[in-house]
C-alpha cells in the first residue's frame, strides 16, 4: 500500500481550502519532503481565482515541531543547510505573497520553524492548550530564521526573550503578545476558525487581495513611501465595482450586492 500524502487538501463550496500537514508520527516536522509538499500545494492555489481563504492545519497531536532534526543531522554540510533554509524561506514568503488570507489552525505544540509558520501566516487561531516556542537555542542553535517572522509579530523584547530563552508560552500569552489572533477551547477550535473564515469570505476577494499585498509591502517601506503606495492602492480599489457597490449600498442603507 502506498503511504498517505504528506499534505491533505480539502475545499468547500465557498473556495475555502484547508491544507493539513499529515506527518503525525513526527509531529509534522518540516522535512524536505514536507516543505516541498507545502510549496507545491501553495503554488497550485496561488493562481486559482476561486480560492477565498486557506487554512493550514495539522494531523495528530501537534501542529508542527519545526525542522526534522534527524534529517538535518544526517547530512551535515554548509551547502545542504543553505539549501534547506532557503527552501523553508521560500515556503514562508509564498504564504505571505498569496492573494488570499492564510490562517494557521494551531493545536498541541508549534516549535522552532513550526512557530515560524504560525507567525508567517496572516492570521492564527489556537486551541487554549496549545504551546509555542523557538527552542533551537536549547540545542545550541539560535532560531535565526524563525526570528525573522517572530520579530515581525511580537515586540522586539518579547521576540528576543523567546529566542534567547527557548521557553514555551501558552496560547493566551501568545495572543497577548500578538503571535495568534484568537484562542478557543480545543473542542471549539474549528468553530472559531470558521467564524474568522466566514467574516473574510463575506468581503470582496479583490479588496482583500489588494489589501494583503499592500499590507506587507508598506511594512518594509519608509512612512512617506508607504503612504504613497497605500494611497494608490486605495484609489484603484475605489474604482473597482465591488467598492463602488459597497459604498453605494452604505449610502442607500442596504446590504451590498457582491
Amino acid at each position: 500500500m502506498s503511504e498517505e500524502p504528506l499534505l491533505l487538501q480539502t475545499r468547500d463550496d465557498r473556495g475555502v481550502v484547508t491544507l493539513t500537514m499529515n506527518r503525525p508520527q513526527a509531529f509534522n516536522a518540516l522535512s524536505e519532503a514536507m516543505l516541498s509538499a507545502l510549496q507545491d500545494g501553495l503554488d497550485a492555489l496561488a493562481g486559482d481565482a476561486a480560492v477565498r481563504a486557506i487554512v493550514i492545519a495539522a494531523a495528530g497531536r501537534a501542529f508542527c515541531a519545526g525542522h526534522d532534526l534527524r534529517e538535518m543531522r544526517a547530512e551535515p554540510s554548509m551547502d545542504y543547510y543553505r539549501k534547506l533554509f532557503g527552501q523553508c524561506a521560500r515556503v514562508m514568503l509564498t504564504v505571505q505573497r498569496l492573494p488570499v488570507p492564510v490562517i494557521a489552525r494551531v493545536h498541541g505544540i508549534a516549535t522552532a520553524a513550526g512557530c515560524q509558520l504560525v507567525a508567517t501566516c496572516d492570521l492564527a487561531v489556537a486551541a487554549s492548550d496549545a504551546r509555542f516556542a523557538v527552542s533551537g537555542v536549547n540545542l545550541g542553535l539560535f532560531c535565526s530564521t524563525p526570528g525573522v517572522a517572530l520579530s515581525r509579530n511580537l515586540s522586539r523584547k518579547q521576540a528576543f526573550e523567546m529566542l534567547v530563552t527557548g521557553e514555551f508560552i501558552g496560547a493566551e500569552e501568545a495572543r497577548i503578545k500578538g503571535l495568534v489572533n484568537r484562542v478557543a477551547p480545543p473542542e471549539q477550535l474549528d468553530a472559531e476558525v470558521e467564524r474568522l473564515v466566514a467574516s473574510i469570505v463575506a468581503k470582496p476577494r479583490v479588496a482583500i487581495a489588494a489589501g494583503k499585498g499592500l499590507f506587507y509591502r508598506q511594512l518594509e517601506k519608509g512612512i512617506a513611501d508607504a503612504y504613497a503606495d497605500a494611497g494608490e492602492i486605495m484609489a484603484c480599489n475605489m474604482m473597482d465595482e465591488a467598492a463602488l457597490e459597497g459604498v453605494q449600498a452604505f449610502i442607500d442603507k442596504r446590504k451590498p450586492n457582491w
